[in-house]
């Protein structure tokens, strides 16, 4: 460690008193620090939230078990301007009914592919490809039958509580420009705390 030593010191000259200032002068200097640290905090802050990530709060129980209402998450917004999330990871949406609520799903559907829900099973068909998913997240299960064949540009998301979530197969395909982002943290409830929760393995 670097020992920082004072210099010898010799009287060459008078001495220099501080320069004293006035009570008001300190108060504005601190009001004026307060104000530079409060301009840099949100300049940091809010593009920091609106860009890169973001809290969320789950309000509801559309996927129901996999997420509670009042778990607590923090969402990646920047990956997908670069990549698409995969299928089956789950995404925080805006509502296209209502751009200013905000949904919790499950990405299933992409452009041009068609969904088939057969009995409770979900099929997709990529041209030639069927894939099935497993949907081993599904605990709530409903015994139905749908079809829908996705647009350019269309997207189609499920709630794994399949019993009792509003999604594709109620108020129709999803615009991707309305796909938020990705959880990558549940910070709450402290008994869940993980990272990338609803990933499927």
């Amino acid at each position: 460690m670097t020992e920082i030593m004072e210099e010898n010191k010799q009287n060459t000259g008078p001495k220099l008193e501080p320069e004293q200032k006035s009570p008001n002068t300190d108060k504005k200097d601190s009001i004026w620090d307060l104000v530079k640290y409060a301009i840099l905090a949100l300049a940091i802050v809010i593009p920091f939230r609106i860009f890169i990530a973001q809290p969320y709060i789950v309000d509801g129980s559309s996927m129901d078990p996999t997420f509670k209402n009042g778990d607590y998450l923090i969402v990646d917004q920047l990956s997908k301007r670069f990549e698409e999330p995969p299928r089956e990871a789950v995404v925080i949406i805006r509502y296209p009914k209502d751009t200013s609520k905000f949904f919790i799903k499950r990405l299933i559907g992409f452009p041009g592919e068609t969904i088939e829900i057969k009995n409770g099973k979900v099929f997709v068909y990529e041209e030639t490809n069927e894939i099935v998913l497993d949907g081993s997240y599904v605990v709530y299960a409903k015994n139905e039958n749908f079809s829908q064949t996705l647009g350019d540009d269309e997207y189609f998301v499920l709630g794994d509580n399949r019993a009792g979530s509003s999604d594709s197969r109620v108020w129709g395909t999803l615009p991707k420009k309305y796909i938020v982002g990705t959880p990558i943290l549940r910070l709450f409830p402290f008994d869940k705390i993980d990272v990338w929760p609803g990933a499927v393995n």
